[in-house]
């Protein structure tokens, strides 16, 4: 059987935590942000970990044999 590709759309969205967890920055941050407010933005901040019940599906997308 021939290896898994790896999603690219997924490869730039995603990445792998050394403990295995998955994270994400989240959406609705690049532009127009003039309308949200401050502590709306403020909390857009950072990064994301991955819910378990999506964690499979996103592992899949990225190749990793879980």
């Amino acid at each position: 059987m021939p290896k898994m590709k790896t999603k690219r759309a997924a490869a730039k969205r995603f990445k792998v935590r050394s403990g295995g967890s998955i994270k994400f920055g989240h959406s609705t941050k690049r532009h127009i942000l003039s309308h949200r407010t401050t502590k709306n933005k403020r909390h857009l901040r950072g990064m994301v970990t991955v819910a378990k019940c999506n964690e499979l599906n996103v592992k899949r997308m990225l190749a990793i044999a879980s």
